[in-house]
């Protein structure tokens, strides 16, 4: 994962589309001083540049002493801005609301108070139709404001009416201020410790958050509320690995903004990451041919309007598409076909990376499906190139399930390849990582015990051992916190693919088969 520092300026200036430069070039010369000249001249040097040097600068603009440069990146970076502000009232509701409320501060300030107030009134019918509820408690505000300071000859009950609704509106934001934290604190758990991994686990969880929740519940009415409380609920029974509950609120997520068509283009994100968790679950719940249809869905969506995408929506759409198609291939045993796919991927994923448009957290997750990948091709050796970043990376407790994961299947891998002589050291640092972790359960203690046994057994002996390992696992399949082994790591398959003499990709290709029969 790349720890390379990018310049704030010209990683602005990279992210602009060819319409927002032209839009900021029409912008930036409304007037002819020689400072717009210069951070004209500035922005086209970065524009051209494909890494940031700033040496390389200086010389192509001879023109700027090195001691204005700072000030001149600073004047530079607040009219892009500027520009894009002008682009983008027109896509985000937000922005077009704080600009009438900024209109009417301005009218006001001028004494025509009776004219900010018809600007406030217009601005807070598109407030309350689009869920917003912060600005609308701030446009009750000023409105409480104008009317306490001036005799407006309006409704006698005005003063009452707008007393209810600012304590309303209060109301509502603390109510999806509670739920947004909740959401937060139940996703900070999760990023940090992955699934429940014993019955004190879920009884922490559960006796932190439940109360909560229900009371969340009681009280959630409005349209965010709604939204908020199914994001809480889905990460609340992911974390306890209750797929079906999970499932349940994601499908509610979805369905709640289908409802209301107007709040997908208020906030498409939040739309995308309903998505992106009903696709999550359905893995979980090996539902292959759902999975499908949701994914065509989103894709459908996808093409439809992603002309009218921010940059953080087309990142999302990236991160979220391609995790699902993943999974298909994971659920259809494709994995084979997964692989023509993924030299394409790993390209655009560098590229994400490099201009840090993806989290460290996100990251080690692909790179972890990719390994995945590669394995169940049968390609160990591009498996333990993924396995190995998974490992070197310097991410500290972040997702410790995966790490954990990563190097069980790196034992794996070298297993495949024959490298028994690194195996017996490997086995012993994998086992003193997992204790230091807490995080040794019963399924992999059994694996580590077998590849133990596994460097001295002749190969007449190994069909059995495969065999004995694979009846044993068995029997913590549907163990509450024992299967979500499993779900990291498709085990069994393996095993049978040992026993069988056959590809691990066909063993899970025939379950697929079986199950859509």
């Amino acid at each position: 994962m790349s720890n390379q520092q990018i310049d704030i300026l010209f990683q602005l200036v990279k992210s602009l589309t060819k319409a927002e430069k032209r839009n900021f070039k029409l912008y930036a010369t409304r007037n002819q001083s020689s400072m717009n000249l210069k951070f004209i001249a500035l922005f086209d040097v970065l524009d051209k540049q494909k890494e940031f040097n700033e040496i390389q600068l200086l010389k192509k603009l001879p023109q700027i002493k090195k001691q204005q440069l700072s000030n001149l990146k600073r004047h530079l970076y607040k009219q892009i801005l500027a520009s894009l502000r002008v682009i983008h009232i027109q896509k985000n509701i937000d922005i077009e609301i704080r600009e009438q409320i900024d209109n009417a501060r301005i009218l006001y300030n001028k004494g025509l108070y009776l004219q900010s107030l018809k600007v406030l009134d217009r601005a807070k019918e598109i407030a309350k139709s689009s869920n917003q509820d912060i600005l609308h408690l701030e446009i009750v505000e000023f409105e409480k404001l104008i009317e306490s300071r001036h005799i407006t000859r309006s409704l006698e009950t005005r003063a009452e009416d707008l007393g209810e609704e600012s304590e309303r509106r209060i109301e509502v934001i603390e109510g999806v201020g509670n739920l947004t934290n909740l959401s937060l604190q139940l996703y900070g758990v999760y990023i940090k410790f992955g699934h429940i991994k014993s019955e004190k686990d879920a009884l922490i969880v559960q006796t932190s958050f439940q109360p909560k929740l229900r009371e969340a519940e009681r009280k959630a009415n409005t349209f965010f509320e709604k939204i908020y409380l199914c994001q809480c609920y889905v990460w609340y029974y992911y974390i306890l690995q209750d797929f079906p509950l999970c499932f349940k609120n994601a499908q509610k997520w979805v369905d709640l903004f289908k409802e209301n068509p107007q709040m997908i283009r208020r906030d498409v994100d939040l739309f995308l990451r309903g998505y992106n968790n009903l696709l999550s679950v359905l893995y979980q719940l090996g539902y292959s041919t759902k999975l499908k249809k949701y994914l065509t869905e989103f894709d459908d969506f996808v093409k439809e309007n992603e002309s009218t995408f921010s940059e953080n929506s087309k990142n999302m759409v990236f991160l979220f598409g391609n995790t699902a198609r993943f999974n298909q291939y994971f659920l259809e045993g494709a994995f084979t076909e997964g692989k023509t796919w993924l030299s394409d991927f790993e390209k655009e994923l560098t590229l994400m990376e490099v201009h840090q448009k993806i989290d460290s957290h996100r990251i080690l997750i692909f790179y972890y499906k990719i390994a995945c990948l590669y394995f169940s091709s049968g390609d160990n050796e591009n498996a333990l190139d993924f396995l190995n970043k998974i490992i070197n990376s310097k991410v500290g407790n972040l997702r410790e399930d995966i790490q954990c994961y990563a190097r069980m299947l790196h034992l794996i891998a070298h297993y495949e390849l024959g490298n028994y002589n690194l195996l017996e050291y490997l086995v012993k640092s994998v086992y003193r990582f997992l204790a230091k972790m807490e995080d040794l359960n019963v399924v992999q203690k059994e694996v580590l015990v077998f590849l133990r046994k596994a460097l001295y057994s002749q190969p007449k002996e190994l069909t059995p051992l495969f065999e004995n390992l694979r009846d044993s696992l068995l029997k913590w399949e549907n163990h509450p916190f024992e299967k979500r082994s499993f779900l990291y790591l498709d085990i069994i398959s393996w095993l049978e693919s040992k026993i069988q003499n056959v590809p691990v990709e066909e063993v899970i290709r025939e379950k697929y088969l079986k199950r859509v029969r």
